[in-house]
């Protein structure tokens, strides 16, 4: 794929327990240089900026779950991603002012359950404020944290590890349990807004 940001060329492996990408990334000046655009760095690099930019990569949407002593916690969050094959390791970012954060960390486990395209109800309820669970239905995974019902994919996981990184936490965690509905579709976070899957 190449554009204005540079190009890259993906290679998808496919075996019998699932696929690996490999990327080649090459970066090249991206815009012409009377763009402002082009000149962040003179000017300075702002929140605003950072978040539009960032924006325009689609990510899936993930909500992560746990239990503690008073009962399930979760939050919605986007920044999740694979870390390791082997051993099963994968990471989710917590914004530092986050008030749920602190309960999950407590556990010392999470569930990222995966959003379909038909859950958006969900990424909106658990990024918001109020009773999260008030009449969603879930069932508890192997760490007790729970596994909301018809989630496009879970990965229930214990935190081994997290480190600190500007305003968020990166928080690792060792899978221990996992599970995908291959016929789902998605549910899409893009440019601050959701979005389905678009079609071939």
């Amino acid at each position: 794929m190449s554009g204005g940001l540079g190009h890259c060329r993906s290679d998808l492996a496919f075996s019998g327990s699932g696929r690996r990408a490999r990327h080649d990334c090459t970066i090249t000046p991206a815009l012409a240089a009377g763009d402002p655009a082009a000149r962040t760095e003179r000017a300075g690099i702002t929140g605003d900026m950072i978040r539009a930019t960032m924006g325009c990569f689609v990510t899936g949407v993930v909500v992560v779950t746990a239990t503690g002593p008073d009962g399930p916690v979760g939050m919605a969050v986007n920044s999740f991603v694979s870390v390791s094959l082997d051993p099963p390791l994968v990471l989710f970012c917590a914004s530092r002012t986050s008030t749920t954060w602190p309960h999950i960390r407590r556990t010392g486990h999470f569930c990222a359950n995966v959003l379909t395209a038909r859950q958006e109800h969900l990424a909106r309820r658990f990024a918001g404020h109020g009773d999260r669970y008030s009449g969603v239905t879930y069932a508890q995974g192997t760490t007790g944290a729970p596994i909301l019902d018809g989630v496009h994919a879970y990965a229930d996981c214990k935190i081994v590890d997290e480190h600190e990184a500007g305003d968020h936490t990166v928080v690792i965690g060792r899978v221990v349990e996992l599970h995908s509905d291959l016929a789902a579709a998605p549910l899409l976070f893009y440019r601050s807004g959701y979005r389905p899957l678009a079609g071939p």
